[in-house]
């Protein structure tokens, strides 16, 4: 089984919120996560990795716009 983390989601509308995402086999969280908002995917956020302390493995993502 892959290993996960929770990542908080930074600026948005999902600011404050966490997401737990599967980790690849580098022990690195996706790039981006889409986050869909209450009308489904044409509400959807970007969201963008962030290192906040690389050695310590803490992430977050930042909102970058939205998906459409």
């Amino acid at each position: 089984m892959a290993a996960t983390v929770e990542i908080p989601l930074v600026g948005g509308s999902a600011d404050g919120q966490h997401v737990t995402v599967e980790l690849d086999p580098n022990d690195r969280p996706p790039l981006t996560h889409h986050h869909v908002g209450s009308g489904g995917l044409a509400e959807a956020d970007i969201y963008e990795l962030e290192s906040i302390d690389a050695q310590a493995q803490q992430w977050c993502y930042r909102w970058r716009g939205p998906a459409v």
